[in-house]
């Protein structure tokens, strides 16, 4: 479903991403783990299309979307949820949730929009609650449940979440990532970009190790926890699965 190749990019004369290579097939969960400054929000933006890349691939669906507009690759069905939220404090749960559906009214009308709606409602009850409120008077963990309802709103295939622990209760993060399982069980493929390694690659299928703008480990969610390389650097020492 997704596919970058040899992808470069970065900010004016910094170069961040340096021949990044991966893929994420439909149905999957994909972590991409990492520490700070190792490019995953850049290569999560080079997809989404706010990020200019200078160099390699980026295919959806089979169709080159390199550099093209965000709009574009949001109305193909590929949906960042961006690394601290940003939701539209001012506005109301439901006014940020609408916005979401904004690249595809046109072509499905309020009726679809409005089913949507009561879908993410049915996810995140509490946003169905607190329909109302302002939206920067949510607690963390449910702004970042209004930042994935909105990017759900536009009806994605896939979703790149950039980040979703940062800053929450461990409470709403089990919740959160229960309900990114409840999202693949219905056909959505996830591109997770995690800190949280241990949390990201308990619900992944496969995962890759982004350092210094490359890949430099990539396999499955259980061969990632094997890595004894991973665990040192990101799982901790004394990290044994559950199951041994």
């Amino acid at each position: 479903m997704l596919r970058v190749l040899n992808l470069e990019a970065g900010y004016g004369n910094l170069r961040v991403l340096k021949g990044v290579s991966m893929h994420v097939s439909p149905g999957e969960i994909v972590a991409l783990i990492g520490a700070n400054g190792a490019g995953k929000t850049t290569l999560l933006g080079a997809i989404a299309g706010v990020v200019r890349a200078t160099d390699g691939e980026i295919a959806f669906d089979g169709r080159t979307i390199r550099n093209a507009p965000a709009e574009k690759i949001v109305s193909l069905g590929c949906a960042l949820v961006p690394e601290g939220r940003q939701i539209f404090a001012p506005l109301s749960v439901q006014e940020n949730l609408m916005l979401g559906a904004y690249a595809r009214r046109g072509r499905e009308g309020r009726a679809a929009a409005h089913a949507r709606l009561e879908e993410v409602r049915g996810l995140f009850g509490v946003l169905g609650e607190r329909q109302r409120q302002l939206a920067g008077t949510l607690s963390g963990g449910e702004q970042q449940m209004l930042a994935i309802g909105r990017a759900l709103m536009s009806a994605p295939r896939c979703i790149m979440m950039d980040e979703p622990s940062m800053g929450i209760a461990p409470k709403v993060v089990k919740e959160i990532f229960g309900a990114v399982v409840r999202l693949r069980g219905k056909g959505l493929t996830v591109l997770l970009v995690e800190q949280n390694a241990k949390a990201a690659l308990a619900i992944a299928d496969r995962g890759y190790v982004l350092e210094a703008g490359r890949i430099v480990i990539e396999g499955s969610a259980r061969d990632l926890l094997d890595n004894r390389d991973v665990q040192r650097a990101y799982l901790g020492k004394e990290y044994r699965r559950i199951d041994e």
